[in-house]
């Protein structure tokens, strides 16, 4: 093959593979999630929760690699499950977290560096008897509504910088608490606080 032929040809393959970052962007534009899970139906599966990311679903949690989980009103609290899994061919283990069941609040929990793209999922355990292997496969119990699910990748945009910021604003307060409207409005959040909820919110920090 000539040096002319063998410039071409890689050229045609720079072109044609694409980069870790672009294939994150077209990503970002396709992914089919919904950062909010809860359903209509019974108290455990109606119970809203929701991951503190941009409105999109996608986030990139950069060099802190916390994430934020908010759970809303319940008379019986029941787990969380905690689902992150490589999406399609990116590196990684797959990791599963059990929460203990609580009250209304934010947890936020450390999941090391995002490498590739990973799909998040978090429910909760509304049956414990019954194991499906739904969701990721990661013994997800079977619930009457979809869970919270977002996809976490590693390139960090303006969007992400901002829920960072707020994230680490949060972690300040570990073990404390913050008024609902403050993180309902640092989340984009509003529509989905109703009467029922306390006005104060306790952070957890796992």
């Amino acid at each position: 093959m000539t040096r002319l032929g063998r410039a071409c040809c890689l050229a045609w393959l720079l072109v044609s593979v694409p980069l870790p970052s672009q294939a994150q962007s077209d990503l970002r534009n396709t992914f089919p999630g919904s950062r909010m899970g809860g359903g209509t139906r019974g108290e455990c599966s109606a119970r809203l929760v929701a991951h503190l990311v941009p409105a999109n679903s996608v986030y990139a949690p950069g060099a802190s690699g916390i994430v934020g989980i908010l759970e809303g009103p319940t008379g019986t609290p029941r787990p969380l499950q905690i689902a992150i899994k490589p999406e399609g061919k990116s590196a990684g283990t797959p990791i599963q977290r059990d929460l203990p069941a609580t009250g209304p609040g934010v947890t936020l929990v450390s999941i090391g560096a995002v490498q590739g793209a990973k799909v998040w999922e978090t429910a909760y355990r509304c049956d414990q008897a019954e194991a499906s292997g739904g969701g990721l496969g990661l013994d997800f119990v079977e619930t009457a509504s979809p869970p919270a699910r977002s996809l976490l990748v590693s390139d960090v945009q303006p969007a992400d910088q901002r829920v960072a910021a707020s994230l680490q604003t949060l972690k300040a307060s570990c073990g404390k608490s913050v008024a609902t409207t403050t993180v309902a409005k640092a989340f984009g959040l509003e529509d989905a606080i109703t009467a029922e909820w306390p006005q104060q919110l306790p952070v957890r920090c796992l």
